[in-house]
């Protein structure tokens, strides 16, 4: 009997997985995760009360095609169902894309640092991440257009930019895909659209409905606070959502995440009631964190990003031992989600006794 293992591919050598965050160490009184950009609000009840029914269903399949779904987003968003494909989450849809393009060869560009999910799912789908450095926390779009090839098959825009907080401005776009030719798919990842203010942010629905080469993802995961349900879905021209939907894992959206999904919409105007108050907390964080001296970035997103390098381990040791739990990037910063006000204020505070700011 041999004692090799058996053969897996060369890239999971050097591959690191993604790492969600982490919950609180500290056990001293109440914690708070501000680590993973949740929701801090529960499911509404007309949403709890989907949920509870479609669970007596779950010995069936659900829908592959998420038909039902898939009609309620076309609706709400002005565009026709076949221009809608859904997934496990909006990062289970760019995995799906980099499926569809992906290939030895194939360059992928995407801003850097930017949602840390684009660097594994390249290279899991066999292609070349091109990363262009940030300017200013934001994307560089003038360096992403030089860094265009004839290998470039696919590049990620992500707006507002996760985890540093700024939204591209609509010029700006504008100009970067004029440059970008159409056989070279450009996907903006919208995951946290609902809480922009800027307005000088681009409309991606007006975007895309000209260039057949754009695409949107959006999520569930977010304002509509669905995170542990996973649904994510790709706004694009048809050939695009098709070759999503040819890439999905089949029943991946399951029933209940899909009936909660239908009920959300459904309640959309109390839910954009919740986002509003994190919006107004979110301002709140941001001013007395530079009120106390810290350098945080504008921030479009349910989150803030403190650019602290080498003290970021350090930094969020020391949240953890107050209870409040952030998500460090190394070497680059911490990026903490924003809650219900008791949780900011408790980060607040931690913030507020840390010895070295920024």
């Amino acid at each position: 009997m041999s004692a090799e293992s058996p053969r897996f591919r060369a890239v999971l050598d050097q591959f690191v997985g993604y790492k969600p965050g982490k919950a609180p160490a500290s056990t001293a009184g109440r914690t708070f995760k501000l680590s993973s950009n949740e929701s801090p609000y529960d499911p509404l009840p007309s949403v709890r009360a989907v949920i509870a029914a479609a669970a007596s269903h779950v010995n069936r399949y659900p829908d592959n095609s998420a038909a039902e779904l898939t009609d309620a987003i076309a609706t709400r968003l002005g565009v026709p169902a076949e221009h809608v494909a859904l997934g496990c989450g909006s990062v289970g849809i760019a995995q799906q894309l980099l499926e569809a393009v992906g290939e030895p060869g194939a360059e992928v560009i995407y801003a850097w640092r930017s949602f840390e999910a684009y660097p594994y799912l390249t290279d899991l789908a066999g292609a070349t991440s091109v990363r262009v450095p940030l300017r200013d926390f934001r994307h560089d779009l003038p360096a992403m257009a030089a860094a265009m090839t004839d290998r470039t098959r696919l590049i990620f825009v992500c707006t507002p930019n996760n985890p540093t907080g700024p939204a591209v401005q609509r010029d700006e776009l504008a100009d970067f895909l004029d440059r970008v030719p159409p056989d070279c798919l450009v996907v903006l990842d919208e995951a946290y659209v609902q809480y922009v203010r800027d307005p000088q942010a681009p409309d991606g629905l007006r975007l895309y409905s000209g260039r057949p080469n754009v695409a949107l993802l959006r999520t569930f995961s977010k304002a509509y606070g669905l995170a542990g349900l996973r649904v994510g879905y790709l706004v694009g021209h048809e050939p695009v959502a098709a070759a999503v939907r040819k890439t999905m894992l089949p029943f991946t959206v399951n029933s209940i995440a899909q009936a909660a999904a239908i009920a959300s919409l459904a309640a959309e105007a109390e839910l954009l009631e919740r986002v509003e108050l994190v919006v107004k907390e979110r301002d709140r964080v941001r001013h007395e964190l530079v009120g106390q001296g810290w350098t945080v970035p504008p921030t479009e997103a349910n989150f803030v990003w403190l650019p602290l390098g080498e003290r970021s381990a350090d930094f969020t040791a020391r949240c953890d031992a107050a209870g409040v739990s952030v998500r460090p990037y190394l070497p680059d910063g911490v990026r903490v989600t924003i809650a219900d006000p008791e949780a900011n204020d408790a980060f607040l505070a931690a913030a507020a006794s840390y010895p070295h700011r920024a």
